[in-house]
């Protein structure tokens, strides 16, 4: 795990030193330049050191200097790449390292190296023979890759800011993109909050020719949901050996590793069946696995994880933390984000990762599964809902609307009062916007306020309508899934979880995304996933008897703060500065109904606050957060 960046044309080392400085947090291990100054052409690396530690310095080269390497990730099938690659002629210095399969790969497949993929990764290789750049991101955007493109100039980097430290980037925002960020609560790829940069969303490649400055880009990986084999009707018992099995083997996959490992445990259903996975594959009492703890019992998981733990007989490590205290985390985290994120669970993923990493530097992680087997809430809203905007007249629903707002507002995690206000809202729209609205910081029809202009639905959500249209055969169940697995996982899910186990230079791996399961799931009926209200149904057939009954039927909590209740004092003082002429006064009433107990804008504020503290620009120290 690292952090890669480079430029080609104007520019000079100062440049380089900086943009490689600002990713010493994701490589604290080494670091490695390549400069060719008569080709304007820079490389950096900032290295985190999980496989052969003593060869896999970067960039690295093969061996007649032409081609090179800037790696971030892992890839999980490199020694099957290596013997594919010794056997057609290839020569490879290094014992096991898996960022020379890169260069090899390269040098046999060329472009269609990725395909062949199975990991995390975002890379850049030069060729010089060929005076090219080529930069490829993993299936679901794992590992993080923007990069800006000008007159003979090009330039990437693992994080945004560390990007914007090359003073070639304009760095003028992105009116649009901020618009897009109020409406999902991330910046979908490729949009990302300046207008100089773009983010290479996940599944894409991208080809730079030095000698023409030409920039083209291809897909050659998109999650798609497919029809059954055959035609046939698959049997349920064959179904659960199969994924057992998949499942095993994602998890076999992820833990080659030459530094110590553990796993993230909540007690949920998907970190717990990688952790039965675990124990079967390499014994329990080598299993370090590490939960987050909270004194307030409505956000506290750390139970059913301890119960897991104690099946499995685990060196389990937990810390419990006073919510209160934790509080005063926010605008650290929030000042470190390489970009604004309106999810709150940012701030317990980070102590989360900051606890494991005193311990080990790889985690593994559920990451991935509730998008795949549709574990979310809005699966079960989606009959309710379809039968609400049915039979209920519009007259009635806006009555509804009036009504919900008057119920009162409860600090609890995931209250119902909080997701019948959030049900309404969404359908309050077209069925194609539900899952965005359900889960955004403003509604569109409120966007318009907060930005003084008449904005459209399609040019907010584009994204989600394309993915819902994308295929007129899928069901709600199939597009709602689509959904998630493309655009929420990708640019909200991942992107938390990359900044926060890295600003801890922790290494997190997501089992759930492993190819050949994934693969598995995209052609897996959805009857199997969600079934009578049941979500989730195939795994939790799969784990059942391996699992203790109570985890299969506990309810999913979510990695949940009290955020509508901190945000009525902290900050002291709310940020009120209008943002590319955004409504100060639409802003500032959002706070005061929030602050004295008239409406629950937690959301908004919470994401209003993030692009605030992240403007502002980093802080230094970390303060302790005091365990209960």
């Amino acid at each position: 795990m690292c952090g890669i960046t480079g430029f080609f044309g104007q520019g000079s080392r100062s440049d380089l030193l900086a943009m490689t400085a600002a990713l010493v947090h994701r490589g604290p291990d080494g670091h490695g330049f390549y400069e060719e100054p008569e080709r304007r052409v820079f490389l950096g690396h900032r290295r985190l050191a999980i496989l052969d530690i003593a060869d896999g310095a970067q960039p690295m080269w093969n061996e007649d200097k032409t081609v090179a390497v800037v790696f971030n990730g892992e890839i999980y099938n490199h020694e099957d790449l290596r013997r594919i690659l010794t056997a057609a002629g290839h020569r490879f210095r290094t014992d096991h390292s898996d960022t020379e399969v890169l260069v090899h790969g390269y040098e046999e497949w060329g472009d269609d190296l990725p395909k062949r993929l199975n990991g995390m990764f975002a890379f850049a290789i030069y060729d010089r023979s060929r005076e090219r750049l080529f930069l490829a991101r993993d299936r679901f955007g794992e590992k993080p890759l923007f990069y800006a493109a000008g007159r003979n100039f090009f330039a990437f980097a693992s994080e945004l800011t560390a990007l914007a430290r090359h003073p070639a980037v304009d760095r003028t925002l992105d009116r649009l993109a901020l618009q897009k960020f109020f409406a999902y609560g991330y910046f979908p790829a490729p949009h990302t909050l300046f207008l100089g940069a773009r983010k290479l969303p996940g599944g894409c490649q991208l080809v730079y020719n030095l000698r023409t400055g030409d920039v083209s880009s291809s897909r050659y990986w998109h999650f798609e949901l497919r029809e059954e084999r055959n035609g046939t009707n698959p049997r349920e018992t064959d179904l659960i050996e199969e994924l057992r099995a998949l499942l095993s083997q994602a998890v076999h996959r992820r833990l080659i590793s030459d530094v110590p490992l553990g796993i993230f445990l909540s007690g949920g259903i998907d970190s717990s069946s990688i952790l039965a996975s675990m124990a079967r594959l390499r014994g329990s009492d080598d299993i370090k696995s590490f939960t987050i703890g909270f004194t307030e019992p409505s956000f506290d998981e750390s139970l059913y994880a301890r119960e897991v733990a104690t099946e499995f007989h685990t060196r389990h490590h937990v810390q419990t933390l006073d919510l209160t205290n934790a509080r005063d985390l926010i605008p650290i985290v929030l000042s470190q984000l390489d970009e604004p994120l309106g999810d709150p669970s940012i701030v317990p993923t980070f102590l989360l990762s900051r606890f494991t990493r005193e311990h080990v530097t790889v985690a593994l992680s559920g990451d991935g599964g509730d998008e795949l087997f549709a574990g979310y809430d809005p699966f079960a809203a989606l009959w309710p809902a379809s039968c609400y905007e049915r039979f209920v007249p519009w007259v009635v629903h806006r009555g509804m609307r009036k009504l919900a707002d008057l119920l009162p507002i409860s600090n609890g995690n995931m209250s119902f009062d909080f997701k019948l206000r959030r049900s309404l809202t969404g359908l309050s729209y077209a069925k194609a916007l539900w899952n965005p609205v359900w889960m955004a910081p403003v509604e569109p029809e409120l966007i318009k306020e907060l930005f003084h202009e008449p904005l459209k639905a399609h040019e907010l959500y584009g994204e989600a309508i394309s993915l819902w249209d994308r295929d007129p055969k899928l069901d709600i169940v199939d597009r709602t899934l689509v959904f998630f697995t493309n655009l929420y996982l990708q640019d909200n899910i991942l992107t938390k979880v990359d900044r926060a186990t890295m600003l801890n230079s922790l290494e997190s791996r997501a089992v759930f995304l492993d190819n050949d399961l994934v693969e598995f799931c995209q052609r897996l009926p959805n009857r199997f996933k969600y079934r009578n209200g049941q979500r989730k149904y195939l795994l939790k057939k799969a784990m059942a008897g391996i699992l203790p009954p109570t985890i299969l039927k506990r309810r999913k909590k979510g990695f949940g703060i009290p955020l509508a209740q901190w945000l009525r004092d902290v900050p002291l003082v709310p940020p009120l500065a209008p943002v590319d002429n955004t409504n100060a006064e639409w802003v500032s009433r959002q706070w005061r109904e929030h602050r004295n107990g008239a409406a629950d804008h937690r959301y908004f504020l919470w994401s209003w606050l993030s692009l605030q503290t992240f403007l502002a620009g980093p802080r230094s120290a970390t303060p302790e957060v005091i365990a209960a």
